[in-house]
């Protein structure tokens, strides 16, 4: 089933918006619904107003009306598979589970497969707000 999910990331992936860094990142992800939404890296010239690739999915997603996900692929052009960034893995924390497999690969075929709970342990979640 992942197949699917690294072709859409490596489709998306091309229509990254990466003129200053020419870093390129594709992401898709799957729902309870089986649907699946892809998202790309936006850059801004005003560097911390870029989008990742994975909110952008998770942006597309939430559009749509749904709320879970679950699995999720990360493409990039890079020497080894690259992890979502500290803001990423957070917003993945809200949509997925623990157990969610996070597949992260280079455009070489490379692949390093981690759970969302592996990725960011400990991660503040709604249960801390209990009681507010």
């Amino acid at each position: 089933m992942t197949s699917d999910l690294r072709d859409a990331a490596i489709e998306v992936r091309e229509n990254a918006h990466a003129p200053y860094s020419k870093f390129q990142v594709g992401a898709a992800l799957r729902t309870e619904t089986g649907a699946v939404y892809v998202g790309c890296n936006v850059e801004n010239v005003a560097y911390p107003e870029g989008t990742c690739a994975e909110a952008g999915a998770i942006a597309a997603m939430v559009a749509a009306g749904e709320r879970v996900v679950t699995e999720i692929y990360v493409v990039a052009g890079s020497p080894q598979p690259v992890p979502p960034c500290g803001g990423c893995r957070q917003k993945l924390a809200e949509f997925a589970a623990g157990n969610v497999r996070v597949t992260m690969a280079t455009t070489a075929g490379a692949e390093q497969v981690l759970t969302v709970a592996e990725l960011l342990p400990g991660a503040f979640g709604a249960a801390h707000m209990q009681g507010s």
